[in-house]
């Protein structure tokens, strides 16, 4: 049983004797299962006692850096400021760098002007030049934690967030559930994509495509919007005029209040509406019924878990097993409080 303690101390903090703790740790024969349990507990009893001493009066200085539409960034802010207070006796506090629309050298010169940063949450596009930007602050003692969109290529210490390719696969399953069976071949279903450089949205999109694929209904898709409503709800005008069939969206990227804009100026019906994200639009709109369900994962977890895994990369906190974080579906008669 792996441990960083002596015997002693074990056995202090499990109240057992030095004997028995060391028939444990040696796997030896004749030691009841309930007692190698409770020797495993005190040892995890002893790791959370060590961090607590590391992080006693410590200092530690958070920059988020995103880009992504406003809705998403106050919701994740919230979450963030929430949790900072959960990790006493260290301090926390966060610096936010946010922003809706921009380059990828835009988000390379952010990185680039952080100063006195103890670790990094980012939300940024999959491109060679962030990449590298965040190579460069892992390699100068500043980790890096990914969030709802990967960058996989670059040294990242971690990803937080959903698994992405899933939840498209899962939106396009409820799609077909409610569309029913069977369908005219080539009927349409829009997909609503932000930009095609976040990685996170792209694994989506390629999750739902796979599971629709000899359904019968055709993937249209609308992109390059940024989640900007104004952008979004004339780019969805133009698909709903090209394509009179469509009564179905997967959004990816957001902008939904545009999207249920855009149907309603044509006077278009959309039978099933399946989003991302339980802010304060999506709920709006679920309560009013205009969207059929949320794929939402909890913004206090995911923020808990980034700034864990930032710590973890210090020193400042033990590693624990990385566990995958869950997709809630949410309907208008689930909604959390």
């Amino acid at each position: 049983m792996a441990h960083r303690y002596k015997v002693r101390e074990i056995a202090q903090q499990a109240g057992l004797s030095e004997a028995t703790v060391d028939r444990v740790l040696n796997n030896r024969p004749g030691v009841r299962e309930n007692t190698r349990a409770e020797v495993r507990q005190a040892i995890a009893d002893l790791d959370k006692q060590r961090a607590q001493l590391r992080l006693n009066g410590r200092r530690y200085l958070i920059d988020v850096v995103m880009q992504t539409p406003t809705r998403f960034s106050d919701a994740f802010r919230e979450a963030v400021e929430a949790e900072l207070p959960t990790f006493a006796p260290a301090m926390l506090r966060a610096r936010f760098h946010l922003w809706e629309t921009g380059t990828a050298a835009a988000t390379v010169d952010r990185l680039a002007r952080l100063r006195g940063s103890h670790g990094v949450i980012l939300k940024a596009q999959d491109e060679p030049v962030v990449a590298a930007a965040v190579d460069a602050l892992e390699s100068g003692g500043t980790p890096v934690v990914t969030y709802t969109t990967d960058i996989a290529s670059s040294a990242r210490t971690g990803y937080v967030g959903i698994d992405n390719h899933g939840a498209g696969t899962t939106a396009a399953y409820l799609i077909r559930q409610w569309l029913g069976q069977p369908v005219r071949p080539g009927t349409p279903v829009l997909i609503t994509v932000s930009r095609n450089v976040f990685r996170g949205e792209g694994e989506r999109e390629v999750g739902f495509r796979a599971a629709l694929r000899g359904s019968g209904l055709e993937v249209i898709d609308v992109s390059e919007s940024d989640g900007i409503d104004a952008t979004n709800e004339r780019l969805v005008l133009e698909a709903l005029r090209r394509h009179p069939g469509i009564e179905a969206v997967y959004s990816v990227g957001g902008g939904n209040a545009a999207t249920v804009a855009a149907f309603e100026k044509l006077g278009r019906v959309c039978r099933v509406f399946v989003a991302h994200d339980l802010d304060v639009d999506n709920r709006r709109l679920l309560h009013e019924g205009k969207i059929s369900a949320v794929l939402h994962n909890d913004l206090r977890a995911d923020a808990r878990l980034a700034l864990r895994k930032i710590l973890q990369a210090r020193g400042a906190m033990p590693a624990e097993p990385a566990k995958s974080v869950p997709v809630q579906i949410v309907t208008p008669y689930n909604i959390p409080g």
